[in-house]
């Protein structure tokens, strides 16, 4: 049963979802955006069934007890101490990393950086971001997938996303409608398929869904640009960390330039899962896949 709890690390106080015993291996996961905590609830079961210890963050500016104002305070070497901090709080000196979009970033970072701490690194979506950066250099069709990065820097797009019910959020996550979040325009759902349950949505814009939630997570894609970058980073060295990258090929954001050069700024052992027919939301829309592949992932990266 996932428990619901308060881990005070970094001065803050982050919500964070908990399932499996208190002696299993611990497994970190980080969510993306618009999500939440939420989004791993299938797989934090299924890692408590074969004895893992679960653990889902609402990382910063997601959890209310650690959100602060200013756009400084959202910068990448932020989001990895908190990480850090977590897995300190909560006695894991070692722990298995999974990430998804701006938690896949994160998650990268944190092996770039921290390799002693992981003894497995897992990322849904989000390309490694040397790969990123080589893409968005080289790739038209990922500077269109994107466009959103230098949209969000709108002052007014809080507001913007969450106005007619947070339609533009809802389209993204029910049907993974770009025009809907990037394009901000509306878009006949009815030839859309669907990826996400309304329930799924509801739970992540009970998280999201009030104008100073969004604008501090929206703080996320303003400190990258602040910094002089974007989520796409050359500087990030390769990983040293056993990796598995799952990637969907109907992924609205990720084209398939930056998924497949992935890889290649690994330098341990890397396994590129690339999903038929999956999209953007791999843990919501495919969970059994991204479990399976998971747990055999963990399997084979248990032993120090």
């Amino acid at each position: 049963m996932i428990e619901t709890t308060q881990v005070e690390a970094n001065q803050f106080t982050f919500t964070v979802d908990v399932c499996g015993a208190p002696d299993g291996q611990p497994v970190i996961a980080l969510h993306g955006f618009p999500q939440s905590r939420h989004s791993w609830h299938e797989l934090l079961e299924t890692l408590a069934d074969k004895g893992f210890r679960g653990i889902a963050p609402d990382q910063r500016g997601y959890s209310p007890g650690a959100r602060p104002s200013g756009i400084e305070h959202y910068d990448t070497k932020h989001l990895v101490s908190d990480v850090l901090a977590i897995a300190d709080a909560i006695g894991a000196p070692r722990f298995h990393l999974i990430g998804h979009d701006w938690g896949g970033q994160v998650a990268w970072l944190t092996a770039a950086q921290h390799p002693e701490r992981l003894r497995s690194l897992t990322v849904l979506s989000r390309p490694h971001p040397a790969a990123f950066a080589e893409a968005l250099r080289d790739d038209p069709v990922q500077a269109s997938k994107s466009r959103h990065h230098k949209a969000f820097q709108d002052p007014a797009m809080a507001a913007r996303l969450l106005s007619n019910d947070a339609k533009a959020i809802r389209d993204t996550l029910i049907y993974e409608n770009a025009a809907g979040l990037f394009g901000m325009e509306s878009a006949d759902s009815s030839k859309l398929k669907r990826r996400m349950s309304d329930r799924m949505v509801a739970d992540h814009l009970s998280v999201i869904g009030t104008e100073d939630a969004m604008e501090a997570v929206l703080n996320w894609y303003r400190a990258a640009f602040a910094g002089g970058s974007t989520l796409a980073r050359a500087d990030v060295a390769a990983v040293r960390v056993p990796t598995l990258y799952i990637w969907g090929r109907e992924d609205m954001s990720v084209g398939a330039a930056a998924a497949t050069a992935t890889p290649r700024y690994v330098s341990n052992d890397c396994l590129l899962q690339a999903i038929d027919g999956a999209g953007h939301f791999l843990a919501e829309e495919v969970p059994q896949r991204v479990a399976s592949l998971v747990l055999a992932h963990l399997a084979a990266n248990e032993c120090d």
